[in-house]
């Protein structure tokens, strides 16, 4: 479990989180707007979103250890050319590659692993420490982000040229690299089943058989609303950053530290709600997930938060974080209750991420779209209006899943 923690978060740091925790940072030295960054995350997601479809039965034929580390050392090298501050062309090009490396040989691969550790009693657990866990590691990732950064910049934040700037977050992309790598070596040495659980988990061919199944059931299709929803929300936590700089009056230093600070709250979220989801039931935490991140998005879609409401705009952070990291700590969690075959999880994982994980493709340049058209509080209240939609829709399909699946089977 350590090591699919260490992984699960790893192979996402160049792509995503380098992004999240300095969004404002990214914008600058790669001279990109946000519906530019957006575009680069779309052609991340519309490459994943074959990825999805494909790599799924990929996973239930062949052992989590070999792809997961091959994929851990590819999205390692795309980091060579990040660093190399490629034209907005070549951006686009490496994030396609990120959504075929990061996807196809990885995802399906890590929710089976994790859904064996979990067994039939602790699958809240096992997803919990997993998204919680990869939360500390993005923390860890984020932390030692701004402090290389910082280490780098000779002058104070407002003092350094644009020079300055670029070469410090170059050291952090290479950093970030070098780490991704040495996390590939350790998941191909150590990452190992059982032979006897391997041999059950693995099928000789995918055919359409078994897609069938996968089809047939009615949680797969409610999982697909349920992950797109949550995803969303995952997806918007990415503008906290800019947030801070837009309507807080943060500078780049004090944005990227409100984007690690979130950070840390993941693992916190992961564990606890892990905890309890195993003590009651997983589909009614996940029920509940969407009502608090609601709840969240309507305080930041108010308006009431501005420069001189801190302690508000630091607990209504809380609040979003809670509902949003909550839902994506439990939405691989409730497979089990949901009666989806173990040994099909990788096709079904791949079923249900071809239309859940869609906001790779979407969120980014509709964000992009409403921040850039609507400068300052404005556009960021039309983002958590977006984000109160979608946990409505999200909420109403996981109290039918709840409904449906109230008692074990």
């Amino acid at each position: 479990m350590l090591l699919l923690i260490l992984a699960g978060e790893s192979v996402f740091i160049l792509p995503f989180v380098l992004a999240r925790v300095f969004r404002p940072t990214v914008l600058d030295v790669f001279n990109l707007d946000n519906f530019q960054l957006g575009l680069c995350f779309s052609v991340y997601g519309i490459v994943a979103l074959f990825s999805y479809l494909f790599g799924g039965p990929l996973a239930d034929r062949f052992p989590p250890r070999k792809l997961i580390a091959i994929a851990l050392w590819m999205t390692a090298l795309g980091g060579l050319v990040y660093a190399s501050y490629p034209s907005f062309l070549v951006l686009q090009i490496l994030y396609g590659y990120w959504g075929f490396t990061t996807i196809f040989l990885f995802w399906a691969p890590m929710i089976k692993a994790t859904r064996i550790w979990g067994g039939s009693a602790s699958q809240g657990k096992a997803f919990g420490f997993l998204d919680g866990g990869r939360g500390l590691v993005g923390a860890l990732f984020g932390a030692m982000g701004v402090f290389i950064f910082s280490l780098f910049l000779t002058t104070d934040i407002s003092l350094a040229t644009f020079d300055d700037r670029r070469e410090a977050f170059k050291q952090v992309i290479l950093v970030s690299s070098a780490i991704v790598s040495l996390v590939g070596l350790l998941v191909w040495f150590y990452l190992k089943i059982e032979r006897d659980i391997e041999r059950k988990i693995i099928l000789e061919k995918i055919s359409l058989p078994e897609i069938r199944v996968v089809l047939r059931l009615p949680a797969v299709w409610l999982l697909m609303i349920i992950i797109l929803c949550a995803y969303v929300g995952y997806k918007i936590t990415d503008v906290f950053s800019l947030y801070a700089q837009d309507v807080m009056e943060y500078d780049q230093v004090q944005s990227a530290q409100v984007g690690t600070l979130l950070l840390f709250i993941r693992p916190v979220i992961g564990v606890v709600i892990g905890i309890l989801a195993d003590r009651t039931q997983t589909t009614l935490w996940l029920l509940i997930s969407f009502i608090v991140s609601s709840i969240g998005a309507l305080l930041f879609a108010s308006g009431i938060i501005s420069s001189n409401t801190t302690i508000l705009f630091f607990l209504s952070i809380l609040i979003v974080a809670t509902g949003v990291y909550a839902a994506r700590s439990l939405y691989f969690a409730v497979m089990e209750r949901g009666q989806i075959p173990l040994v099909l999880t990788g096709t079904a994982v791949g079923m249900i991420s071809l239309i859940g994980f869609t906001p790779d493709i979407f969120a980014g340049p509709a964000m992009g779209y409403l921040l850039d058209n609507s400068l300052g509080e404005a556009g960021h209240q039309q983002v958590f209006w977006f984000l109160g939609l979608f946990s409505l829709i999200g909420g109403i399909a996981a109290y039918i899943y709840f409904r449906l699946y109230r008692r074990k089977n």
